[in-house]
C-alpha cells in the first residue's frame, strides 16, 4: 500500500535522537518548526507526538503500535516517521500503514562505516588485538602467547546479504577469503556466482565456515537465528588446513545471537572469539560476555562516523522535505 501525500504544508518536527546541525539548519530554513528531546516511554504511550506532524527517530526510541497509535488523531498527529538509520524493527511499519503514516529510512548513508567495524572487529578478533592490549596495559609482555590467524585462506559466512553484507565481501574477498553467504530474501540478478557462493541450508554455513558475520534484520524468525545448535555445526579448520578456531562477528541487532549459547561457546572453545556491537539488552548493564577473554566489543557503533551521521541527517531531511512538499520520499517503506 502507498500512502498519499498531502499538498505542501509547514510542520512541526520533533527529533527525538538527535540530528546534526546541517540538517536542522535546512528544515528551518523551510520554515518548519523543530523540537530536539528524547521522550520517555510513557509519554509516548501518552500520545505526546500527537502535538506533532512528523517525528525523526534512531535506534533508542520504539515507534511500536501502541506508540503509532497514539501518535495519531482525528485532529492531525504524526504523518510521518523518519529513521535516520537502516533497520525499522523499532518501527511497527504495518500499523502505521494502516494509519496512513509515511516511514521512510536512510538505507545507503551508514554502509562504509559498517562495513569498516565489521571488518575492523574481524581481524581484531582472529588477531587478538582486544587481549594484547588489555595484557599490555597490565604490565604484561604476552607475545608467545598471543599467536592468531590470518583470514586470508578462510571461509566467510555471511548471514543476509544486503548492501552492507556485500561491501564486507567485497573487502574480505580482497584480502583471500572465500564468501558463502545465506540469504533467502536476496534478488539472485546481483550475485556474482564466480565469486560468492549462495547457500539455501543456513546450517551449511555453520558447517563449512570458520568465520561468520551476522547482517540480517531482528524479526521473530531471525530470534536467536544463532544458537547453540548451529555453534556446535562451526569445525574451526580453515579451508587453507589451518586450525584457526571459530570466530563470530556481528554489527547487525541485538536479539540475533543467543548470547547465553555464545557465552557457553566461548567457555567451552567451540568459539575462539566473538565481538558485538549490538547486544540484546542496551544499554549493555552486567553482560556476562563482558568478562570472558576471548568477547569483545562496542556500544553500537557501527553507523557512528563524522561521515555517515552527516551523510544519515542530509538523506533524512531531503525526505523530510520531499514529503512536507507533497512528494513521495525515494525510501519509503510503505
Amino acid at each position: 500500500m502507498h500512502i498519499r501525500l498531502s499538498d505542501p504544508i509547514v510542520g512541526r518536527i520533533a527529533v527525538t535522537d538527535g540530528i546534526s546541525e546541517e540538517a536542522l539548519l535546512m528544515l528551518r530554513d523551510a520554515g518548519h518548526e523543530i523540537e530536539l528531546k528524547h521522550f520517555e516511554t510513557s509519554e509516548l504511550n501518552e500520545g505526546i507526538l500527537s502535538n506533532f506532524d512528523a517525528v525523526v527517530v534512531r535506534s533508542a526510541t520504539m515507534m511500536t503500535g501502541d506508540v503509532i497509535r497514539a501518535s495519531v488523531s482525528e485532529e492531525g498527529g504524526i504523518k510521518f516517521i523518519g529513521r535516520a538509520g537502516v533497520g525499522v524493527d523499532n518501527i511497527d511499519v504495518e500499523v502505521a500503514t494502516e494509519l496512513g503514516v509515511v516511514v521512510c529510512n536512510t538505507p545507503g548513508s551508514s554502509t562504509r562505516s559498517v562495513v569498516e567495524l565489521t571488518i575492523g572487529h574481524l581481524i581484531a578478533s582472529t588477531r587478538n588485538i582486544p587481549r594484547a592490549d588489555r595484557t599490555l596495559r597490565n604490565g604484561e609482555w604476552a607475545k608467545a602467547t598471543l599467536k592468531g590467524t590470518e583470514i586470508g585462506g578462510k571461509r566467510l559466512g555471511l548471514i543476509g546479504f544486503g548492501k552492507i553484507a556485500r561491501g564486507v565481501a567485497n573487502i574480505a574477498s580482497s584480502m583471500g577469503m572465500e564468501i558463502h553467504a545465506y540469504d533467502p530474501y536476496v534478488d539472485a540478478d546481483i550475485i556474482d556466482s564466480a565469486v560468492y557462493t549462495m547457500h539455501n541450508d543456513i546450517d551449511e554455513i555453520f558447517r563449512i565456515c570458520t568465520h561468520i558475520s551476522i547482517h540480517c534484520n531482528l524479526s521473530d524468525e531471525t530470534r536467536h537465528l544463532v544458537n547453540s545448535r548451529r555453534l556446535s555445526l562451526m569445525g574451526g579448520i580453515g579451508a587453507d588446513g589451518t586450525e584457526c578456531g571459530n570466530h563470530l562477528v556481528s554489527c547487525a541487532r541485538g536479539g540475533i545471537i543467543d548470547e547465553t549459547a555464545a557465552f557457553d561457546a566461548l567457555h567451552s572453545g567451540q568459539l575462539s572469539s566473538l565481538a558485538l556491537d549490538v547486544f540484546e539488552t542496551e544499554p549493555v548493564d552486567d553482560c556476562p560476555l563482558l568478562h570472558h577473554e576471548n568477547f569483545h566489543g562496542t556500544p553500537h557503533i557501527a553507523a557512528s562516523t563524522i561521515e555517515a551521521q552527516s551523510r544519515i541527517s542530509r538523506e533524512i531531511t531531503v525526505q523530510l522535505l520531499e514529503f512536507f512538499e507533497g512528494e513521495r520520499p525515494s525510501s519509503a517503506l510503505n
